[in-house]
């Protein structure tokens, strides 16, 4: 049996209107673990000073909580690869989460050591992204999220605004 690729979003890609935005084909989206991994803002951004986006880190017992898309076919990676650096800025692991129906193979980013930064912040609207409505995360999570340190937005947040790559 033929099975279409998953992608396990934990950053801004969280979004279902990002990833419209992005124009990345999916069927569905769930909610999703990665076990054993710690959610970290320590990826570099390209051409932004201070700024970190997200980026998972290897932490036995920890959890992060995102969204399994199933994406339509393969080639959707190849659109989401720019957006995300790829393989220059982060590289494309495939590894293991949990889902409700149980475990599944899924595409995860992976901030490469080069652009790994522990004095970068994300900015307030990229958390934005990451606390929208849409995204299945429990109270507790939300909560950690919403109480990280950001740098204060300098432009208004929306979802439908013009993405700019590595964004």
């Amino acid at each position: 049996m033929f099975l279409l690729p998953r992608y396990f979003a934990y950053g801004s890609n969280m979004n279902p209107a990002r990833m419209r935005a992005r124009q990345c084909g999916f069927v569905s989206a769930r909610p999703a673990r990665l076990q054993h991994f710690e959610l970290r803002f320590n990826k570099r951004a390209h051409g932004k000073q201070g700024v970190g986006y997200a980026n998972v880190n290897w932490c036995p017992g920890a959890v992060i909580e995102g969204v399994v898309y199933t994406l339509t076919d393969i080639t959707q990676l190849q659109i989401l690869d720019p957006f995300e650096g790829t393989p220059v800025r982060y590289s494309r692991d495939l590894l293991q989460v949990e889902t409700d129906d149980g475990p599944e193979a899924a595409w995860v980013y992976v901030a490469n050591p080069a652009w790994v930064d522990e004095s970068v912040l994300p900015e307030e609207r990229y958390l934005k992204h990451l606390l929208s409505d849409a995204a299945p995360l429990s109270a507790t999570y939300r909560a950690a999220l919403a109480a990280h340190p950001a740098i204060p937005a300098t432009e208004p947040y929306c979802e439908t605004r013009a993405l700019r790559l590595n964004d």
